[in-house]
């Protein structure tokens, strides 16, 4: 069974418009790069009682169910310790376990506040109050793992939870693109290097002017009854500057299994009287 891969991203200035959301088509770049696909995604702002049942739904898809199959889904944003980031404690509430403080995580973050009392000047006071909060940013749940954060030392941390099966686990990397991007992709190429191209995939399609959804249908039932192991897709516009009104219908899944699906897709075009446009291949 194929990993699927999921996405949780978490903030209010993401809902709100404030910021635009990036990871997304990142996370599908960075995957695709590796012969990988991104199978679900979830939005949801600084709520502690939402994020916990989102989070509790990542957990739960990361055990899977027995197969082997537990999911891989990375979570962006609310790691830190003001007021408004509930991700650290809404993990550990989902998992049924306390939060505390990660010996590793603590030299790291203790390295960066040392690091940035030389940068400014200053000496470097441990008892200081700001210096005792930031540790904060290292309270991860009981028996979670780090993940190194190249860019300022403050890390994440990864939850395998218990019964996870296969590579499942739930990834907690911070909001920020400089930061979150290469700690997934440190994730994809560290902890999943096996996974990567595991299984090939391609889409074939074809515009089709002069038809609609509802009659296709019934051929694209028939493909995907026919051809076990392909999805069929149906993209359709109203306003393409070249084209017009048109559907581009597409099979997608292994190269083997679209090579046999496509032919019979075209075949069952003929009896509608419609005109086939260019072919795609991704």
């Amino acid at each position: 069974m194929c990993t699927r891969f999921g996405l949780v991203i978490i903030g209010d200035e993401i809902l709100s418009g404030k910021r635009a959301d990036k990871h997304f088509p990142k996370v599908i770049e960075l995957l695709a790069a590796r012969g990988l696909q991104l199978s679900y995604a979830d939005y949801v702002g600084d709520d502690p009682v939402r994020i916990t049942a989102t989070l509790a739904r990542a957990f739960a898809a990361a055990r899977g169910n027995g197969d082997g199959g537990g999911d891989v889904v990375f979570s962006c944003g609310g790691i830190g310790a003001t007021p408004d980031d509930h991700t650290r404690q809404c993990a550990a509430k989902a998992l049924g376990v306390a939060l505390a403080l990660h010996p590793e995580a603590e030299g790291l973050i203790r390295q960066r506040m040392q690091a940035l009392a030389k940068e400014q000047g200053e000496p470097y006071e441990p008892g200081r109050h700001d210096n005792i909060h930031r540790l904060n940013m290292g309270m991860f749940p009981a028996g979670a793992t780090i993940i190194p954060n190249p860019y300022n030392k403050i890390p994440g941390f990864s939850c395998r939870p218990a019964g996870a099966t296969g590579p499942g686990a739930v990834h907690f990397v911070p909001g920020f693109p400089v930061m979150a991007w290469p700690m997934i992709e440190w994730l994809l190429d560290t902890r999943y290097a096996d996974l990567h191209r595991q299984s090939a995939y391609t889409e074939k399609s074809v515009i089709v002017m002069g038809s609609t959804e509802a009659a296709l249908t019934p051929l694209m039932l028939a493909i995907e009854t026919d051809h076990r192991g392909v999805k069929v897709f149906s993209l359709p516009s109203v306003d393409h500057p070249d084209y017009g009104r048109h559907i581009e219908l597409g099979v997608k899944g292994s190269p083997e299994a679209v090579n046999a699906a496509y032919p019979a897709l075209l075949t069952g075009l003929h009896i509608f009287d419609a005109k086939l446009g260019p072919e795609l291949v991704r």
